[in-house]
């Protein structure tokens, strides 16, 4: 069974939805049967590169708030993450431009998935947990891509490199829209069953054992096996023409 994932590194419920769903693949019967794939969505895909502010100015100027709403807001999701076990910082983050971070995920993922999933688990970190930023600056990145095993000098290629799996990112946001996500963390188990938003650990639990459930047993329309004339190969072997 597949579970796709969009997320984006500047949403902090991504960061709390991750932790909730591997809570509840952990504890499912067939984890060990369970391909999770990352995918792109960028919340901002039209904000320059460079431009980069602090975040309870881009929440007071998207949302509306007033600072004070803004820290509160803050301090609501931080509260949320610590009770997930994830470190937070609710003073002096700041937000920006993502797309070479989700450039860099692709590059991960043809690594291996355990190297992709490394790397988005060290991006959200440091964005929402470590003083250093990580936007605007490459060094800090190619620091992180080293962290999740990846070659330091590779990922500064990479990024040195604006069409370098810039294809892959926008595909991954096409394909998200045509499933009408409009907002992340997007759960998309099977392709039968979608989830939205940084769910409730026995929400997933459900989800997961619901999908899997659902899987449809594989209906054969024909098999040379058993006689329908078509040659095929067998555990005792394969039937050679005229032996």
């Amino acid at each position: 069974m597949r579970v796709e994932i969009w997320s984006d590194i500047a949403c902090p419920w991504c960061y709390v939805g991750k932790a909730r769903f591997e809570r509840a693949l952990a504890d499912f019967p067939h984890r060990d049967a369970v391909e999770v794939v990352h995918r792109s969505f960028e919340l901002d895909p039209h904000r320059a590169k460079g431009d980069t502010a602090p975040v309870l100015a881009m929440l007071t100027k998207k949302y509306g708030m007033t600072e004070a709403q803004a820290q509160a807001a803050e301090d609501g999701v931080g509260a949320q993450a610590n009770a997930e076990g994830l470190a937070y910082r609710t003073r002096g983050r700041d937000h920006g431009n993502t797309f070479d971070m989700h450039r860099l995920l692709h590059f991960a993922k043809e690594r291996g998935a355990d190297r992709q999933d490394a790397l988005i688990a060290a991006l959200y970190r440091a964005n929402f947990a470590e003083e250093a930023s990580v936007f605007d600056d490459e060094e800090r990145l190619v620091a992180l891509a080293a962290e999740a095993g990846l070659d330091p000098d590779a990922a500064r290629a990479v990024l040195a490199d604006p069409a370098a799996y810039a294809d892959d990112v926008r595909a991954d946001e096409r394909e998200a829209a045509a499933l009408g996500a409009n907002g992340v963390p997007f759960f998309v188990l099977d392709r039968s069953f979608g989830l939205s938003g940084a769910q409730p650990v026995e929400v997933f639990q459900q989800a997961l054992t619901r999908a899997w459930e659902s899987r449809a047993p594989l209906t054969v329309l024909a098999d040379g096996a058993d006689g329908t004339g078509a040659d095929a190969c067998g555990p005792d072997g394969c039937a050679v023409p005229g032996a």
